[in-house]
């Protein structure tokens, strides 16, 4: 039998079993299901002593920057607390905020064990009024420092920047700040020459930009600040090209060279601003006759040996030519 028949065969006793289904039984014994989570609700609510246990995290801030703490800091602290039922299921279904560990203004007296009555007051916070707090793990907390060497290092961009299409990086990225204070141990600081960055890929900058950047974490070492803003100059460019020609120096008074072709292209990338500033007397390719007098081959390599600072990545072509000397009478 297939599918269809089996569904045909199966529809109409369906169909009775649905008609005839004491529907509204059901409702009331929903409705009494209803009520009962009702009261059950109002009397967990009103209940005492209901007890509940949480998990914070810890956040520590003012911290020194030139100190390191002698124990290993807990990241979350257990308790263990009562309270009337309402209470409890409010803390239940709240998202727990970090308890705020202030560690400049906890150890300006001078003591650095956050313990007993101080610690529960700091815990308390966090709670009713009406809250008791029955235990917590750990009890104590060690704020004890020492002083760590210091020493200021220039930030250095590890990374990758590109830019669109029509657009260059006009000159080196700087930092703000430029430098850096590291501290740590004098053993870890000899190692560090300057603060780098994360690696960190820009690409497609088609505007200047000034961007966060963190610096690259180093065990034993702490940087501060541990975040600097890059700037990157970004300017937009265009093509250009001249025919440049072809020079000799050092010839001999009765010798004379022709190259083959006479001219080569120099192709360069330019700024809008400095488009109009270049001219083709700004090139030059003058060959050294001592340097390529004895090429058996009879062909010479091109360098230039004047180009203006705005020009960007030059490129000569072709790269080499023919030369030919000639006596002159």
């Amino acid at each position: 039998m297939n599918l269809k028949a089996i569904i045909k065969d199966w529809l109409p006793k369906t169909k009775t079993y649905f008609s005839t289904f004491p529907w509204k039984n059901m409702l009331v014994f929903l409705l009494f299901l209803l009520i009962a989570f009702i009261f059950w609700l109002m009397l967990f609510f009103q209940k005492q002593n209901i007890e509940g246990t949480y998990r914070l995290p810890l956040k520590y801030t003012n911290i020194p920057d030139n100190v390191v703490f002698d124990n290993p800091l807990p990241q979350y602290i257990d308790i263990s607390v009562s309270d009337n039922g309402a209470e409890i299921f409010r803390l239940d279904i709240r998202k727990k905020d970090s308890l705020e560990i202030n560690v400049k203004e906890l150890t300006e007296d001078g003591s650095t064990l956050i313990q007993g009555e101080q610690f529960r007051q700091l815990l308390r916070t966090k709670f009713a009024s009406g809250t008791i707090i029955r235990g917590y793990y750990p009890m104590t907390l060690s704020l004890s420092t020492s002083e760590l060497e210091s020493k200021e290092l220039r930030v250095a961009f590890d990374g990758e920047l590109t830019t669109s299409r029509a657009n260059l990086i006009a000159d080196s990225v700087s930092f703000i700040p430029e430098r850096v204070m590291a501290y740590g141990s004098r053993e870890s600081l000899d190692k560090l020459q300057v603060a780098a960055t994360e690696y960190t890929l820009f690409k497609n900058l088609n505007a200047t930009s000034q961007l966060p950047v963190k610096i690259n974490p180093v065990e034993g070492v702490r940087f501060s600040p541990s975040e600097v803003e890059i700037y990157i100059p970004v300017v937009e460019f265009t093509e250009q090209s001249f025919d440049i020609p072809i020079r000799a120096a050092h010839l001999p008074r009765n010798l004379d060279v022709k190259f083959f072709p006479s001219r080569a292209k120099v192709s360069f990338s330019v700024t809008l601003e400095d488009y109009v500033k270049i001219a083709p007397e700004d090139f030059e390719i003058e060959l050294d006759y001592r340097k390529f007098r004895n090429n058996e081959d009879g062909r010479v390599e091109l360098n230039l040996t004047k180009v203006p600072a705005a020009a960007i990545d030059p490129k000569i072509s072709p790269t080499q030519v023919e030369f030919l000397f000639e006596n002159v009478d």
